[in-house]
């Protein structure tokens, strides 16, 4: 298996160390995740673009409605017009 080195910051090494964590076992799947993440982020992407051409861009009125419909799913403000 390969190795690699890693540079912590002291204070997190000092806790790392005081946890006494199994650091290659976390940082493997920590990696792991992110790749999952940075795959999934792409497929996305590509998701949108095929949409994109499919049925177009998306409008500024499009854009504004998903910003409300957003705000509102957050709480943050209620719909100002019937959607």
């Amino acid at each position: 298996m390969p190795r690699m080195q890693v540079y912590l910051p002291d204070e997190l090494h000092r806790q790392v160390k005081q946890q006494d964590l199994p650091v290659s076992e976390i940082l493997q799947q920590a990696l792991r995740e992110e790749l999952t993440r940075r795959e999934k982020l792409a497929a996305i992407d590509e998701y949108f673009k095929e949409l994109a051409a499919e049925v177009g861009e998306p409008t500024a009125a499009d854009y504004a409605k998903a910003e409300r419909l957003t705000a509102q799913i957050r709480g943050e403000d209620e719909l100002s017009e019937t959607d």
